[in-house]
């Protein structure tokens, strides 16, 4: 029987280790903490019974992934739900864009912006589970649905700054442009609007979902399939070198491009350790974590139903805030994003009091405290926040690194999503899983797609390293 290893059990790593173990491989899963999951533990960081995610809180790209819908995953634990309402974008005179899973209803409250909205989504949307084949894998290749990808990818080319151009009033370009900062990428750079398509367009054909009891359900059922699958996890198992590793056929890495290029030293071919030691992270998170009594009192009564807020106000003042945090610079007022899982997920909360999950946009590697940055953004738009405070969690830019090693200075992108890097990963190859040396593949979000708990990075680099077994 061949045999491989893993090293890391994010969802990525997991993902590459179930697909290795579905073809009879012996997996082992080495992982440096001591607890699984990557991006996607959850812990009750405050208050007991109070659910907080770590990292990943919400899934519009894992609840359709299609290699976790090929896993049966609900069969060990795995439930995704979903809000009344998927995403909304207040704004200062008391509007909002906001966001249905539906594209007719979320058409419907944009006025004369909601034709354009349609055009834009009604296509894509509904051919999404199609498109998936095109859009969650390496792009350096001939598509498998070219005209389907043609209707998404040509907008997708645009700077969002561009593409917002073509609504006419504020709350669709703020909605799409909050989606857009997700990318941590400046808004007026070309293919700045993939992201936000990306997630958009997933999220009218699935929901932006959550898993019901935190996000490490979806690595707690991945890693139970794996174990009735034959495989191994061991965890505080940190691995430096290529002499940390046990004998094994094959290595599939869920770590970044510079990490790897330490790891494996001079055995690198010296073009892909150049590739990886430059490669490139962009911005970071700042997270703060607030137990709430009562829940947020957001003025726009839809953001009082809604999983996701987006707190930035108008599309350029969106923009203009990812273009300081590129520059190194920290605004007054950042971009934040707020996560109100327990809408979906009422077990999440303890009583009256509820987790609400905050995270700012911030250079890479700040070193300030942003706490009360987020807390005015919020106020801002829900008067009277402060007062129902009575708790906080927060994860500065240095703890998201130590954390998970794969989020340098905070960046929990696992890279810049700079155009080369968005359409190639580490560098340019039609084999972005491989790292030049036979029997080695990586597999962490730093390779196409990207970011996501949806396991398509690892499922991919397991395709690979199942090719190189069978010769």
């Amino acid at each position: 029987m061949s045999t491989a290893t893993v090293v890391g059990a994010g969802p990525n790593g997991l993902a590459a280790a179930i697909a290795l173990a579905r073809a009879d491989v012996q997996v082992t899963v080495l992982e440096a903490a001591d607890e699984i999951g990557g991006g996607t533990r959850s812990s009750e960081a405050i208050l007991p019974g109070l659910l907080h995610d770590h990292c990943s809180a919400v899934h519009p790209m894992a609840v359709g992934s299609p290699f976790l819908k090929s896993l049966g995953l609900a069969r060990y634990g795995l439930k995704w739900t979903l809000p009344e309402i998927d995403c909304v974008h207040p704004l200062d005179d008391g509007t909002a864009g906001v966001l249905h899973r539906s594209v007719a209803e979320t058409a419907a409250g944009l006025g004369a912006d909601g034709r354009r909205w349609r055009r834009l989504f009604d296509g894509p949307s509904a051919a999404y589970d199609t498109l998936s084949d095109d859009i969650l894998g390496p792009l350096l290749r001939i598509p498998r649905h070219p005209v389907h990808l043609a209707r998404f990818g040509i907008p997708a080319l645009a700077p969002a700054s561009l593409l917002a151009k073509m609504f006419s009033g504020e709350e669709a370009r703020a909605l799409f442009g909050g989606a857009a900062a997700h990318a941590f990428h400046p808004l007026h750079r070309p293919l700045s609007a993939s992201i936000g398509l990306g997630i958009l367009t997933a999220g009218h054909r699935h929901g932006w979902a959550v898993a019901e009891g935190g996000s490490r359900r979806i690595t707690d059922a991945m890693a139970a399939l794996l174990l009735d699958l034959g495989g191994k996890i061991e965890t505080g198992v940190r691995v430096r070198s290529v002499a940390d590793l046990p004998p094994t056929d094959v290595t599939v890495w869920d770590v970044t491009p510079t990490a790897l290029a330490d790891i494996l030293g001079d055995r690198l071919p010296p073009r892909v350790a150049r590739s990886y030691r430059r490669y490139r992270y962009g911005p970071g998170a700042f997270k703060v974590d607030f137990a709430v009594d009562g829940g947020v009192p957001w003025t726009v009564e839809a953001a009082r139903r809604a999983g996701t807020v987006h707190v930035g106000g108008t599309f350029a003042e969106v923009a203009a805030t990812e273009r300081e945090i590129h520059a190194g610079r920290m605004p007054e007022r950042p971009f934040v994003l707020v996560g109100q899982q327990y809408l979906a997920d009422p077990s999440r909360s303890a009583g009256t009091v509820h987790p609400v999950w905050t995270y700012a946009h911030v250079p890479n590697g700040y070193s300030g405290d942003a706490t009360e940055a987020i807390t005015a953004q919020i106020e801002r738009f829900a008067p009277g926040f402060r007062d129902r405070i009575i708790g906080t969690a927060v994860r500065t830019t240095p703890g998201f690194a130590s954390y998970n090693p794969n989020y340098v200075g905070g960046n929990i992108m696992t890279g810049a999503k700079d155009i080369p890097q968005l359409i190639a990963g580490p560098r340019f190859t039609l084999q972005p899983y491989d790292v030049g040396l036979p029997g080695h593949y990586l597999c962490s979000a730093a390779t196409p797609p990207g970011p996501g708990a949806h396991g398509m990075c690892g499922a991919h680099a397991a395709a690979r390293a199942l090719h190189h077994l069978r010769g």
